[in-house]
């Protein structure tokens, strides 16, 4: 399966490139993009492999995260690229302090699956990348009663880069248990930048079949009648 979504996600690339309309997709396209979404994995530390990613795959991730949507094209994110065992050895000391103020809050058999799960990927990638919210100084088209989808928009773009790494074979991993400020702080982020998402990109050695998590049985699938409403909650 992956290989025929690398071929059809290098074909859309072309299609992009050239110039073409891109308006309207066949059915085979919307089963290609429908297979990545459900393919897209949030890979743990353990099932990644060393080999490096190349120049081209990286910026291929990158240039996804441009295409996503912004509140009033506002653009808000930015990207720092984090390859230097240094600096990734203080970011997963952050990680380690926030994981082991974790384990308490959980009980029970959870305390012990949480114990087993390798939460992240820090150092066995060979690219991190730290993603900023850049808050606009002036009043953006769409963020003056809720602030917030400026934020959401950096999401969107975050989004974008997991399926086009999914499509590329390669895996990426979103590290949330980290303190924002410390990273801010090793990466030398200006004050007014917010950490929303630090990123874990290496090829792997297997994608699941399954989430881990609902492997696990740490969580079951919520079905669509469980979450959608009509017009209104009941």
């Amino acid at each position: 399966m992956a290989s025929w979504i690398f071929r059809a996600f290098k074909s859309f690339l072309a299609l992009a490139k050239s110039g073409r309309s891109v308006t309207e997709f066949s059915k085979a396209e919307q089963e290609v993009l429908q297979r990545i979404l459900m393919a897209r994995r949030d890979v743990r530390g353990n099932r990644f492999s060393r080999d490096p990613i190349c120049e081209e795959d990286l910026q291929t991730i990158l240039r996804a995260a441009l295409w996503a949507p912004s509140v009033g094209y506002s653009q808000p994110w930015e990207f720092v690229i984090v390859t230097e065992a240094a600096t990734r050895k203080q970011i997963a000391a952050s990680f380690s302090e926030e994981n082991a103020r974790a384990l308490p809050l959980f009980q029970g058999e959870k305390q012990q699956k949480y114990q087993q799960l390798k939460l992240e990927g820090i150092l066995e990638t060979p690219v991190n990348v730290a993603v900023f919210y850049k808050q606009s100084g002036k009043p953006v088209l769409g963020q003056t009663s809720m602030p917030e989808p400026g934020e959401y928009s950096v999401v969107c773009a975050v989004q974008n880069m997991w399926l086009m790494a999914r499509a590329l074979n390669i895996g990426m991993g979103w590290v949330s248990i980290l303190d924002p400020e410390k990273v801010k702080y090793i990466l030398n982020a200006p004050p007014a930048y917010k950490l929303v998402a630090y990123l874990c990109l290496g090829h792997v050695r297997e994608f699941l079949e399954q989430p881990e998590l609902e492997l696990l049985q740490w969580e079951r699938r919520k079905e669509m009648g469980e979450v959608v409403h009509r017009e209104r909650f009941e």
